[in-house]
């Protein structure tokens, strides 16, 4: 049933498109330029990602990945989760298959929701323009209230869920029984 109504509301809004360049409805023809702009830069993002991604995947070793970011990374995993995640370009649209290939890799959890929740929030091109409107001041309180926030919040999720021994399967989460 979901998926009749998805599709019918999909085909509804390609008709409502349609309709409007047809009829010059200005508001209409607009959405349709700016979706159209979007999936282009999308498209160029996620294939350089998923390159990269690719490359990642054969490349580096699971052992490189283990020792850095598993289980006997210590404070350094999440050190390095940070500084991988501000370099993050496209945001969570890269940063959650990213974060898929490392888990894969034998990153353990809570590094992994580290480098998740920095890159929505430390990224470094995202941080020079805030700064460049907002100042550097605001930055810099957002960064140092966010970033214990974000540590602690990781390191409590990822020992309430190895605690109850769950684990990632096909992009989901599960309770091992």
């Amino acid at each position: 049933m979901k998926k009749k109504i998805r599709i019918i509301a999909a085909a509804g809004f390609i008709l409502f498109l349609g309709l409007s360049y047809l009829m010059n409805f200005a508001p209409g023809e607009e959405m349709g330029r700016k979706i159209w702009l979007f999936t282009l830069d999308m498209i160029k993002i996620l294939l350089c990602a998923f390159i990269l991604i690719g490359l990642f995947e054969v490349w580096v070793k699971k052992e490189t990945v283990e020792k850095h970011l598993g289980e006997g990374s210590l404070s350094m995993g999440y050190i390095w989760a940070l500084l991988l995640a501000g370099t993050t370009v496209g945001g969570l649209y890269v940063a959650f298959p990213v974060a898929h290939s490392l888990y894969k890799k034998g990153a353990k959890l809570s590094v992994i929701f580290t480098y998740i929740s920095a890159a929505a929030v430390f990224r470094v091109p995202m941080a020079v323009f805030e700064a460049s409107f907002m100042g550097l001041k605001f930055t810099a309180i957002r960064f140092s209230v966010s970033l214990p926030l974000i540590l602690l919040s990781s390191i409590l999720l990822g020992a309430y869920l190895k605690k109850k021994d769950y684990s990632i399967r096909d992009g989901e989460i599960y309770q091992k029984r």
